[in-house]
């Protein structure tokens, strides 16, 4: 009776993993199908140098960082307003936003994921790749 009771746990226990493994890979297609869609409305705006770092395995604050840059300060701003708003049209609001006022460096704090977008000279001088280089770089 031990020898089943032992056996129908472990069934039990690879079970459970099997649900929360799925559960957690739907969970990160959600997540990379809001990051895409944050892309696709950075694009739209005419963004330039676009990256997608994965962080979720180095870093517990958030999975991904989508970095981008615009020409100008009213640039960046566009690509920023851009972005929210697309990401509201898909039902989901920024967290926390900084840096819009000044524009050279636009934070968008979505949770589990974070939209950065900088001129150019900001995005050289923070060099965010950089300090980030351990994490995966995602293509799209």
């Amino acid at each position: 009776m031990t020898n089943t009771s032992s056996s129908s746990s472990t069934e039990l226990s690879n079970q459970l993993a099997a649900v929360k493994q799925a559960a957690e890979e739907a969970i990160d297609r959600e997540i990379f199908s809001q990051v895409e869609a944050a892309v696709r409305a950075a694009e739209d705006k005419k963004a330039v140098d676009m990256t997608v770092l994965r962080l979720a395995e180095i870093t517990s604050f958030t999975d991904f960082f989508v970095i981008c840059s615009g020409a100008s300060t009213r640039q960046v701003q566009a690509i920023a307003d851009g972005v929210i708003e697309e990401l509201k049209r898909l039902g989901l609001r920024p967290m926390n936003t900084e840096g819009y006022a000044n524009a050279e460096w636009v934070l968008i704090d979505f949770g589990t994921f974070v939209v950065h977008v900088f001129t150019e000279a900001s995005r050289r001088f923070y060099d965010l790749e950089r300090l980030w280089r351990d994490a995966e770089r995602v293509e799209l």
